[in-house]
This record gives structure tokens, C-alpha cells and sequence, in this order.
């Protein structure tokens, strides 16, 4: 069935999209520092939009959920999406057996994070679930896929050209590079997405992607997006 898609037709005082947090979870903190006082220069309320991975690779993603499950700071709204890397944690814990994979891709510092021993008896890894809390377990399924604002998308890797936005499919929107990366869109829509790793943020006229490959850099990026179509970085340091 597929994920919710969010859209909202007005826009908040400031949008601040946060890239693949990849289980780092003093980056995060840290950022949020940031975002919280750059905002105090926006009246109204503020969102905090994290655009998936938030797990795999990183030591602590067992802790980004639960940081993730607080409330978020006085006077912003928190929207957290689903990306690749959530849908793989997802399918393993359905099926061990058919994405064993997962674990090479980031798993196994997962499964560290929950006190799991990757390396311990089978019985263990299938009934993986069993060790994490439902609460977490929630959480990845109930994740929605993207966020719409005027003339905004927000994503984890992009969109198929070509299609509307009503037509794409989750499967691109969480895995897709090309041909959206180096593929102009229709006129008045910019799209902002992780997924795509690189040391700088990356700024085109058609997309902005914010993932600065924090677990092996140390940068965990942001982009705050005002109504007015300003934009402007934030990032922890590398």
C-alpha cells in the first residue's frame, strides 16, 4: 500500500530540512541547536522536516528514533519521512531471509544500537523485532513518504521527470538518482531530497540535496526555505 504523501497549501514562518541523519545522533542535537536559534529571528511557527535514513551506518540509531519520538522544540512541528534505508530495516524485519542485505548496507550498526549481536545465533536476527521497542517499530511504519508545499517537494531521493507528482511511484521516490539528478523539472517546482551523498550541499534551479554523508564526514547538513523561496544552510562540523 502506498506511504502517505503529505501537502500543505500555506506555508509555515520557515521550513528547515534536515538531511540522512545515518544514526548520528550528537550531529543532530547539535544542528537542532542551530535551528533553534537561527529561528528566533521567525515569528510563527517553524517545521523541522528530516528527509529519511534516519538509521543504518551511523553507532546511535536506535537513539535517533527516540530523539525523534520527543517533541520537538517550543514552536516548531516536527515531520519525519521515510527513506531507502527505513523501508530496508522494514523488509528485513518482515523476511530475514530475503534482504539479508540490509545488513551490509548499515544493518549491522543498527542491530548494535538496539544491544543486538549481529553476529549471534540466527534465532536472534529473526525475530529481530522482538528487541525493538514497538514504539520505534511504529514509527518506521507509519512514516510518510513526502511533503508538499507551493511550488516545494520535499523527498528522500527525488522524483521520476516527466510524471505529475500524484503519479510517482514510492519505490522511485525513496531509491531514484537518474534521471532526476541531472534532469530539468517543470518550471515553478524545486525539490528537496537526500539520498545522494557528497560533501557540500548541492544547489541546482531545479533541486537541493542536502545530504552530506554525516556518518563519514562529521556534517550533517540543513536547509532552511522561507516562503519567499529564500534559502540558506546550516551544518554541523566535519
Amino acid at each position: 500500500m502506498p506511504r502517505r504523501r503529505l501537502t500543505f497549501d500555506r506555508w509555515p514562518a520557515a521550513v528547515y530540512a534536515v538531511g540522512d541523519v545515518h544514526g548520528c545522533l550528537p550531529q543532530l542535537v547539535d544542528l537542532e541547536r542551530q535551528i533553534r536559534a537561527d529561528a528566533g529571528g521567525f515569528e510563527g511557527e517553524k517545521w523541522i522536516v528530516t528527509l529519511g535514513d534516519h538509521v543504518d551506518r551511523g553507532p546511535y540509531s536506535a537513539q535517533v528514533i527516540e530523539y525523534l519520538l520527543h517533541p520537538p522544540p517550543a514552536s516548531f512541528r516536527r515531520f519525519s519521512l521515510i527513506g531507502n534505508h527505513e523501508q530496508m530495516m522494514l523488509d528485513f524485519l518482515d523476511d530475514p531471509a530475503t534482504h539479508a542485505y540490509w545488513l551490509d548496507e548499515g544493518g549491522i550498526e543498527t542491530l548494535q544500537s538496539y544491544g543486538v549481536d549481529p553476529f549471534s545465533e540466527a534465532r536472534v536476527l529473526w525475530h529481530l523485532a522482538e528487541h525493538i521497542p514497538e514504539k520505534h517499530l511504529q514509527f518506521l511504519r507509519d512514516l510518510p513518504i513526502s511533503l508538499s508545499l507551493p511550488n516545494w517537494y520535499f523527498v528522500h531521493a527525488g522524483i521520476r521527470p516527466g510524471l505529475s507528482l500524484t503519479a510517482q511511484i514510492d519505490e522511485d521516490l525513496i531509491w531514484i538518482r537518474e534521471p532526476f539528478l541531472s534532469s530539468p523539472l517543470r518550471a515553478g517546482l524545486r525539490v528537496i531530497h537526500g539520498h545522494t551523498p557528497g560533501p557540500q550541499p548541492v544547489v541546482t534551479p531545479h533541486r537541493i540535496c542536502i545530504d552530506t554523508q554525516c556518518f563519514v564526514t562529521g556534517r550533517l547538513s540543513a536547509a532552511r526555505i522561507t516562503p519567499d523561496g529564500e534559502v540558506s544552510f546550516l551544518s554541523t562540523s566535519a
